[in-house]
């Protein structure tokens, strides 16, 4: 009986150890180390115009992926894709089979429409150890008038909103 007591005590200390409070406040500071370079290194941003002088320079140390909600040839979506890019949604990114196409040895740019879906899995690839970055803007900066950018537009046309000092 004694000897059960003493296995009961070990496996709750145990079970302390690596209770969800602890595990979730060691991801939250590996998120905070990660997010706090992110000032010093430009917010993880490329340019259009820098992404089309890599791709015309031919240099094979990035990968670009497109990560809109839907493929670049399906329904709804204009302008096509970046060459040379992947297509794998935001949303489906970090499952181990897509993880798997991602080299951690190349600098990862993911794009979407506007660059706000391509920033959900920013920090969670950052987190994982993949050198991930964004398309400034996303493909609103890569073609000329696609409607990612119009969408944009009709936002700064509708805002007029208070601010408070």
């Amino acid at each position: 009986m004694k000897r059960m007591l003493v296995v009961a005590v070990l496996l709750s200390g145990v079970a302390l150890t690596v209770s969800p409070a602890a595990a979730a406040d060691d991801l939250a500071k590996r998120l905070g180390d990660v997010l706090a370079q992110a000032p010093a290194a430009g917010e993880w941003q490329v340019k259009a115009a820098d992404l089309a002088k890599m791709i015309e320079e031919k240099k094979a140390d990035f990968l670009v992926v497109d990560v809109r909600p839907a493929p670049p040839a399906g329904p709804g979506q204009q302008g096509g894709k970046i060459p040379g890019s992947i297509y794998i949604p935001y949303n489906e990114i970090l499952k181990d089979e897509n993880l798997k196409k991602l080299p951690k040895d190349k600098k990862i740019i993911l794009a979407c429409v506007t660059g706000q879906s391509q920033n959900l899995p920013l920090l969670g690839l950052r987190a994982l150890g993949y050198n991930a970055w964004t398309l400034k803007f996303g493909m609103a900066s890569w073609i000329k008038g696609y409607f990612g950018g119009q969408f944009m537009q009709a936002a700064i046309a509708g805002a007029n909103y208070p601010v408070e000092p």
